[in-house]
């Protein structure tokens, strides 16, 4: 069945889903010869990957383009590069994507070897190992930043038993530990029509668009069994203090409220709240704890979107001596939203800086084709990105304390920095 949906901007964004199941999305934007596509896996990424083989989505990101059953990995290169493409390769956390860039006379070879990439990977044993060890030198060199420490910390302790407890990366024990067969059967796994979504955005008509996903996507066939869907625990609130004594030049300080994932009615309030207390050099943080008290390096704070439980979690990195005070500053500004409601215009500015920042994340091709296929991955739909922007300014200051009062009450609390 066919969607068609027109944005304020009077933009005709079409839904469609092919007889195998894939998922379809075109935006005409004929303002540059260019076409921006992403292929996300919608059941796929690090949650996905189970805890002794965490890394195996990375893994295979990293592995897929590396060679096919016709082509090695330098000849697929120089089929991107001959022609001033891009194509790359991504696992995030609830998704794993495929994005391509081109201009319009190169959009058809180029999916075509996507396609090939995606169908016929021959995951050469010297590009595995290759790419496991950069892994492991990934993971060795973030436990070395005081930041990645204190959020890895906070993170294990937020999501105990839960896949959002693990690094994307893995670890080093998990990645030593995957083979060829694991990426493999991941592949016969998750590459399959149905668990596709392919959008598209640029300089082609939504007919020449969809005709070109069948032409080389139509043919593909589901596996009898479907994919066993994803069991993920329920997460308790049982806020813990994790501090690690390291010689650092300065503390880093993350305070992390248990928030909820993206579909929920609160979501859209904490993504205001997020950008009121720390979004730019205007925020409250920013203002109360670095220009007038002078007790920040750095401070800010943010909200993932997410398709499970996500964090809030407000950070600063600060002098040694004044990490007690800058914990206290920290948590005082976050919790002061239950006891003391939002002016008017603190609310105004919060709304105006969100949908302004909103706008400008949807100005290129790529940024259109990724946020379109983003929510429908999580099940939104299309309309949500007209949904989130019309629910921001329904968002008042008696909603914003209530929502307050609801999450932020006794934060887990990490801390690395020196005794």
């Amino acid at each position: 069945m066919e969607t068609i949906t027109k944005t304020k901007q009077n933009q005709s964004i079409h839904h469609l889903v092919l007889a195998n199941g894939i998922t379809t999305i075109a935006v005409e934007n004929p303002t540059a010869d260019i076409i921006a596509c992403r292929i996300f896996l919608k059941n796929a990424g690090g949650c996905w990957d189970s805890k002794a083989k965490a890394g195996l989505s990375h893994l295979l990101a990293s592995t897929i383009a590396k060679g096919t059953q016709n082509l090695s990995a330098v000849e697929i290169a120089s089929k991107v590069e001959s022609t001033g493409a891009s194509l790359g390769v991504d696992a995030a956390t609830d998704y794993f994507l495929i994005s391509i860039k081109t201009v319009t006379s190169d959009f058809l070879p180029m999916l075509e070897l996507t396609a090939e990439i995606m169908q016929m990977p021959s995951f050469p044993i010297e590009e595995i190992e290759l790419e496991k060890n950069l892994t492991k030198q990934n993971i060795r060199s973030q436990q070395e930043q005081p930041f990645n420490v204190a959020f890895n910390q906070l993170r294990e302790a937020m999501y105990p038993n839960h896949p959002y407890g693990i690094s994307i990366l893995g670890t080093e024990e998990s990645v030593s530990n995957l083979t060829q067969a694991d990426l493999k059967e991941y592949h016969k796994t998750y590459f399959r029509p149905d668990n596709l979504v392919i959008s598209i955005c640029g300089n082609i008509n939504v007919k020449e668009a969809v005709q070109t996903v069948e032409k080389i996507f139509g043919n593909l066939q589901n596996p009898n069994e479907s994919i066993k869907p994803l069991n993920v625990p329920s997460l308790i609130n049982k806020p813990i203090d994790k501090i690690l004594s390291q010689e650092t030049q300065q503390s880093i300080v993350m305070l992390g409220y248990l928030a909820p994932e993206i579909k929920n009615d609160d979501y859209i309030v904490l993504k205001l709240l997020s950008t009121y207390l720390g979004n730019g050099l205007s925020s409250r943080l920013f203002v109360e704890l670095r220009e007038k008290r002078g007790l920040a390096y750095d401070v800010s704070c943010f909200y993932p979107s997410r398709l499970y439980d996500a964090q809030f979690v407000a950070y600063m990195g600060t002098a040694p001596e004044n990490t007690e005070i800058a914990v206290k500053g920290l948590r005082d500004e976050v919790e002061r939203l239950s006891e003391i409601k939002l002016s008017e215009e603190e609310l105004q500015t919060a709304k105006n800086k969100l949908l302004g920042q909103y706008a400008l994340g949807k100005q290129t091709n790529a940024e259109i084709a990724h946020i379109y296929g983003w929510y429908e991955c999580l099940g939104l739909g299309i309309q949500f990105d007209e949904e989130f922007q019309n629910s921001i300014n329904e968002v008042n200051s008696n909603v914003i304390q209530s929502c307050a009062r609801k999450y932020f009450s006794k934060p887990y609390l990490s801390i690395v920095g020196p005794v």
